[in-house]
């Protein structure tokens, strides 16, 4: 092996795409698991809030799809991840991906979480009082760009 051979395996160790494939399992794993986390949780406000009033199933999900949202910008992450892979992939650009798929896995999940507490508790609360409907959907937003912040840092990550 040359000089030169041996200085490309080490800017290429053979585990670099690991790290790459493990950041596009964090993104779609802990995306979905905060989006069904939000959906279920959700849902239960949900069918707690149309037993009085059924009229109102159609705006109680608005947090579901919220949710649902969330998943896809794992999905995204987790796509160009898997499409970057190529037989010369460095160790610098491994962490970066990694990176990426934890900074939009774990924010995504923080995401899913908070939608479901809103929307659970927030659908209840609009039941019982319908002027209460227009803050619930901006907290529910704010708690869904928490999800966004991590797709832009994870985009940001990859591009790099």
């Amino acid at each position: 092996m040359s000089v030169s051979e041996a200085e490309a395996s080490l800017d290429q160790p053979q585990y670099a795409c690991f790290f790459c494939v493990m950041g596009a399992t964090t993104a779609i794993v802990f995306t979905v698991l905060g989006a069904a986390y939000g959906t279920a949780k959700s849902a239960l406000g949900i069918a707690a809030m149309s037993v009085k009033h059924p009229e109102l199933i159609m705006k109680a999900i608005i947090p579901v799809v919220m949710a649902g949202i969330i998943a896809i910008y794992g999905l995204v992450v987790a796509v160009l991840l898997g499409g970057s892979l190529t037989n010369h992939y460095t160790s610098y650009r491994a962490f970066l991906n990694l990176g990426a798929g934890l900074a939009v896995g774990l924010s995504g999940m923080a995401s899913g979480f908070a939608i479901g507490i809103v929307g659970d508790a927030g659908m209840r609360a609009a039941a019982l009082q319908p002027k209460l409907f227009v803050g619930i959907i901006l907290i529910l937003i704010f708690a869904e760009v928490l999800g966004l912040y991590g797709l832009i840092v994870a985009i940001f990550l990859f591009t790099k």
